[in-house]
């Protein structure tokens, strides 16, 4: 075509502890309200079963039969739960001064939204999760867990698995647009957060069960070919010793053919007439756009490889094809008018249409993206169209899906499906403020980037004695998964639409909210199960955890809210709310680990079970960031 300083009392470690198990040397977050759409009957509660879903999807399930016979003529009324101040419970139900705005003098019994909430409180069907439930101000609902009810969850989750606490969306199949570089550039800092953050959103897509189609939407067509193709014939008239090697540095290759373009009349004629070639199909042109594209690949795969990332390629030419019968579409349903000698659709409140084919005929941005949402929602039949790219995009993004809505592609409305999703990002920033650049002024190649913080971390590892202790491979491998995830967590943990300053120190940093710290917090975690010399798989199938402590409930609790906290950030398509959920994690080990002895007390078993379930969301939220974990301090 981006706190509260942890207390390390007990927790006090740096990069020179730090090493990858041999074998894979590799506050709580918003609490928004939710509406709750899916109704299960009494009975079918009332049955031993487990109930399927996050505890507030659990909750709003028991109130949601408490409503239908609170207020059997209010049908569309849906749950409204949210976690709420642990002084007061662990949950709420807010309906009641809703509903009672509605019922106001229409013949309802009731006085007041206290004695809804009460009504409400009452015809609560009996539940093993619930303790006790008390009404405060206008009518709020508080619950408060049964502190067994979340041990058992916890001990269930732990022998059956983490997936068992995977969220339940409303869609099964889903685009996510991302990374997308241009042929003949090189991927720079301004690729990453469109890169990390795309495969967050489609990591934990296809945590919830969504079968996530990953779409790289890689520039590979249009009018600057004829100037690199012209410019690839110049420098190798034989075709077959073109490699990555003869071209060299990409970046430098495409300023050269866009140098002589605009300067040599003679040249941008005969690269005019070659992307004519090109698009009609040339086999001499064909093959030398296929070289190109092949040694740009090889580049991406360098930064994809460091940074663990999957993607399958649709680029702008594998929808070429179908750009004229999606046109003809939409011009059979009076979308396209003429302006100017360009097509354009008109969108309203813009103050400039949508170009759609350009005045010399050729296509554009727009007609590519149209055509791709097309093929997206007939030939892949995706439910939600996810689209990862810079916040200067939006106005382009608004528009495209405002077409696409007149057309009747997507329904009017945005919270219906199938639906389309523009994920905005702001800029990375240097340190002095302004766009993150080599002291050349150059952009920052990612590889570059990457690179350098592994030889940070390795550096750092060399420092402390690590080279002494460790293989070649552990120190190669450790200082990868260190370095690239402190880039990833350091970019992630922002919300997604601001601007954020690059700076290794902090990113690096061992204390405070950082990958850094989270690993080390992870590792220690493995290290007090492996002193303890029990094997938590049997403790898994013999032992009882038991949350008598108020620290060890508090850290159950957290636990237990893992589901739902994946399931905001998947909505909200918010990977900040992952990494906040994180770091308290790791804030509510801490406070347990300081307070509660685990090797040697009388609660060893049920602690270390506490210590593995801990280590198990650790590693599962590890995974959906796009981080490796480490096992050794």
């Amino acid at each position: 075509m981006s706190r509260k300083e942890l207390p390390i009392a007990s927790l006090s470690y740096s990069l020179r502890h730090l090493s990858l198990q041999p074998t894979d040397i590799l506050k709580a977050a918003s609490r928004r309200l939710i509406s709750f759409r899916r109704v299960q009957t009494v009975s079918t509660m009332a049955a031993d079963e487990e109930v399927v879903g996050s505890v507030k999807d659990q909750l709003a399930q028991l109130f949601e039969a408490s409503l239908r016979i609170t207020v059997p003529d209010q049908t569309d009324t849906e749950p409204l739960i949210a976690a709420c101040n642990p002084r007061f419970g662990d949950y709420q139900c807010n309906n009641a001064m809703s509903l009672w705005t509605k019922i106001k003098g229409k013949g309802s019994t009731f006085k007041g939204p206290q004695p809804v909430g009460q009504a409400i409180m009452t015809n609560l069907p009996s539940s093993e999760m619930i303790d006790s439930c008390s009404i405060a101000g206008p009518g709020f609902v508080n619950v408060v867990l049964s502190t067994e009810w979340i041990a058992k969850s916890i001990q269930k989750m732990l022998i059956k698995g983490i997936e068992t606490w995977s969220p339940k969306l409303r869609v099964k199949r889903a685009v996510v647009d991302f990374s997308s570089p241009n042929i003949a550039k090189e991927m720079h800092v301004g690729h990453l957060r469109s890169t990390i953050i795309g495969d967050t959103l489609a990591r934990m897509l296809e945590f919830s069960n969504v079968e996530v189609l990953r779409r790289n939407h890689v520039g590979d067509w249009g009018t600057q070919f004829g100037m690199l193709i012209e410019c690839l014939f110049e420098k190798f008239p034989n075709m077959e010793v073109v490699s990555d090697q003869a071209i060299g540095d990409l970046e430098a290759f495409y300023k050269a053919s866009k140098q002589r373009f605009d300067s040599d009349p003679v040249f941008k004629e005969r690269a005019q007439h070659a992307v004519v070639s090109l698009q009609g199909g040339e086999e001499r042109y064909r093959k030398a756009w296929s070289k190109i594209c092949e040694i740009s690949r090889q580049g991406y795969e360098r930064v994809y490889e460091r940074l663990g990332i999957r993607l399958e390629e649709k680029g702008e030419s594998f929808y070429n094809p179908y750009i004229p019968g999606v046109l003809e579409e939409l011009n059979q349903k009076g979308l396209i008018e003429e302006s100017e000698g360009a097509r354009v659709i008109k969108i309203e409140g813009k103050s400039y249409p949508f170009i759609v084919v350009k005045s010399d005929g050729g296509f554009n941005y727009a007609s590519t993206d149209l055509t791709a949402l097309w093929y997206r929602l007939n030939e892949e039949k995706a439910e939600w169209m996810i689209y990862v790219t810079d916040v200067g995009q939006r106005e382009h993004f608004e528009m495209l899906f405002t077409a696409a809505k007149r057309a009747g592609w997507l329904p009017p409305g945005d919270n219906s499906y199938p639906k389309a999703s523009h994920v905005g990002f702001g800029l990375v920033l240097g340190e002095d403020g302004k766009r993150f650049r080599t002291r050349s002024t150059e952009v920052v190649r990612l590889v570059d980037l990457l690179d350098e913080a592994k030889s940070r971390c390795k550096a750092a590892l060399v420092e402390r004695g690590k080279g002494d202790e460790w293989t070649e491979e552990e120190l190669e491998q450790t200082a990868e998964a260190v370095g690239y995830g402190a880039v990833k967590y350091a970019d992630l943990k922002n919300n997604r639409l601001t601007n954020y300053t690059f700076n290794f120190d902090q990113m690096l940093n061992d204390k405070g909210n950082t990958a850094v710290y989270l690993l080390y917090a992870h590792a220690r975690i493995c290290s007090i199960i492996r002193k303890s010399g029990k094997d938590t798989e049997e403790l898994k199938k013999t032992g009882t955890l038991v949350l008598a402590h108020s620290d060890e409930r508090a850290l159950g609790l957290h636990l237990l809210q893992f589901a739902e906290i994946v399931e905001e950030a998947c909505t909200n398509l918010l990977p900040n709310v992952l990494c906040e959920y994180l770091y308290n994690l790791s804030e509510d080990f801490t406070r347990f680990y300081s307070n509660c002895q685990v090797v040697g007390s009388a609660e060893e078993t049920s602690r270390l079970l506490l210590c593995e379930a801990t280590a198990v969301v650790m590693r599962k939220c590890f995974h959906l960031l796009g981080i490796r974990p480490v096992y050794k301090i």
